[in-house]
């Protein structure tokens, strides 16, 4: 198969540019454009409150001025720890305004990790929300951390440590400050932690021009070819902003196209869908998880969620029978994409306007190569169509690379090529559909067994709402397959009649040996699911 020709562009819309065009100067300049555009119109819409384009801008550069006025140069690091709201928008564009680098800190880190993100990345300075104050206070005698600036949401005001302020505080209602030229290319915007898969988590090292690109790509194939747009976008922000799939595909990607976003701090689906019913918004992103809770919730239907132009799902493998299931209840259309943080985070999605391929996830993105190699004596080469490789990409929001790990970034950056690890295949037409971890993979009796293959037969069992399935030490066989379940609220069923089905729909060295019921299974802050906490548990319990 011959890559180059990319198959998958034949069924471009024309209104899609193969290619990407950067407009912007940096990421600040994606703000400036939009507010000279869009003015009044409504930007951020939190707890009853809208701001504006011309506020929202006028904010971060206040905030860029307050920043720059305590000596925060071009380069120094600023970690940011809030849920999703506004003052994480004006944070990052404060941050870009001045050629910072955002550190992205996830909420739910307990202060061991905060400690890790906050020492690896060097940060001076932190805009963290108030209730997690304490935490960071712990830790940050261990760190290069001087000044802290509190995000509290109203109600009484907790007692702040000598020179920590609170954001209202800090803010200087000017913006006197210099031009600072930015390298699109080269200067970093954001350190985004990867979770630690592969070992001790590392800063992956977006540009500029990196989440420009990916904001243009989605924001191209989302929307160029909407044919009637609304008078004001809204868009739901529920994803999480300190993760790059919330913050790229949705909240930049929001910005460009002039949205309102109607931000959620957390995901809690009752307030999800009565948003939804009420405001009627024209696009709504989601984790599989989400979906997982949209499914299993009695009034779906009644939400007027069938009526949002576009649904979509990314961060995690979407299982199959879970599309089948919402698409029943809400008569819309689901679809599934495929990123990493190393790109941006999107590579490869389903478009509005092309037809959906049941456990694809579509097609690579404007100006984005995508192939499927295997290892060879003489190096990497392509594999014929439909056969199983490992994917790898290469386009402008692939990262400049990991944050003072040279070597690691080595390994997985080749040549432009970026060596995603996972496992995928490619049909006629240019459709990828990713199988597994290249980690993940189980070698029963020398047999490669996909676990994401049992999961999607699992998950059409009637009494299963989520699976995992985790390969572990067998003394004949080298691995056999054993997998976690959690049952559907008021299911019953013993792991024996799980093991019987799954000999009805696998082939008997995929059946699993081992069924273990749990009443949750672990996921991570943006609702993915965890295989290597039960897999690293299985571990210890088999030494």
């Amino acid at each position: 198969m011959d890559y180059q020709k990319k198959p998958w562009l034949k069924f471009y819309d024309p209104r899609i540019n193969e290619l990407v065009s950067i407009e912007y100067d940096s990421l600040f300049d994606l703000l400036k454009q939009a507010s000279n555009i869009y003015n009044e119109k409504p930007a951020l819409t939190f707890l009853g409150r809208s701001w504006s384009y011309k506020e929202s801008r006028m904010i971060s550069e206040w905030l860029a001025a307050s920043f720059y006025r305590v000596g925060f140069k071009k380069g120094d690091r600023i970690s940011i720890m809030l849920p999703n709201c506004p003052h994480y928008i004006f944070t990052l564009f404060a941050s870009f305004r001045l050629g910072g680098i955002s550190v992205q800190v996830n909420p739910m880190y307990v202060e061991r990790e905060i400690e890790y993100v906050l020492k690896d990345s060097e940060a001076e300075y932190m805009v963290v929300f108030e209730a997690l104050y304490p935490r960071v206070k712990q830790v940050q005698p261990k760190t290069s951390l001087k000044k802290i600036i509190v995000v509290g949401f109203g109600g009484n005001r907790i007692q702040l440590a000598d020179g920590d302020c609170y954001f209202e505080d800090f803010l200087t209602h000017d913006n006197v400050i210099p031009e600072i030229p930015i390298d699109i290319k080269e200067d970093v915007a954001i350190l985004q932690y990867t979770g630690g898969t592969t070992g001790v988590s590392k800063g992956v090292m977006l540009t500029h021009h990196n989440l420009l690109a990916n904001i243009i790509q989605v924001c191209d194939f989302t929307y160029n070819a909407v044919d009637e747009k609304p008078e004001n976008f809204k868009i739901i922000s529920v994803l999480p902003m300190f993760h790059v799939y919330g913050l790229s595909c949705n909240a930049l990607s929001a910005i460009r196209i002039g949205c309102n976003q109607l931000i959620l701090p957390r995901f809690d689906v009752n307030e999800l869908l009565e948003l939804i019913k009420r405001e009627k918004p024209f696009q709504l992103t989601a984790v599989p998880t989400m979906i997982f809770a949209l499914n299993s919730h009695p009034n779906l239907e009644e939400s007027n969620i069938g009526d949002i132009y576009y649904l979509g799902s990314g961060g995690a493998p979407l299982p199959i029978e879970q599309v089948k299931m919402f698409e029943k209840r809400v008569g819309a259309r689901l679809v599934d994409g495929y990123g990493l943080s190393e790109t941006s985070p999107s590579a490869i999605s389903t478009p509005p306007f092309l037809p959906r391929k049941l456990g694809s996830v579509g097609i690579p993105l404007p100006g984005t190569e995508a192939r499927i190699v295997k290892e060879t004596e003489s190096g990497f080469v392509n594999v014929p169509i439909g056969e199983v490789g490992e994917l790898i990409l290469r386009g402008p929001q692939v990262m400049k690379g990991y944050w003072k790990r040279p070597s690691d970034t080595e390994m997985v950056l080749k040549d432009g090529w970026l060596f995603t690890g996972d496992i995928a295949k490619m049909d006629e037409d240019g459709y990828f559909y990713i199988l597994d971890r290249k980690k993940d993979i189980i070698i029963a009796s020398g047999y490669n067994v996909y676990p994401r293959e049992i999961e999607e037969v699992l998950y059409q069992h009637e009494a299963v709402e989520e699976a995992i399935v985790v390969g572990i030490s067998d003394t004949y066989r080298g691995e056999t397959v054993k997998a976690f379940i959690k049952l559907k609220p008021d299911a019953s069923i013993t792991p024996d009649k799980i093991i019987e089905y799954a000999k009805l729909n696998l082939a008997p060295y995929k059946v699993p040996k081992e069924i273990e019921i749990l009443d949750d299974l672990p996921k991570s802050s943006v609702g993915k699911l965890l295989r290597r906490m039960l897999r690293k548990e299985e571990e210890k319990a088999q030494v």
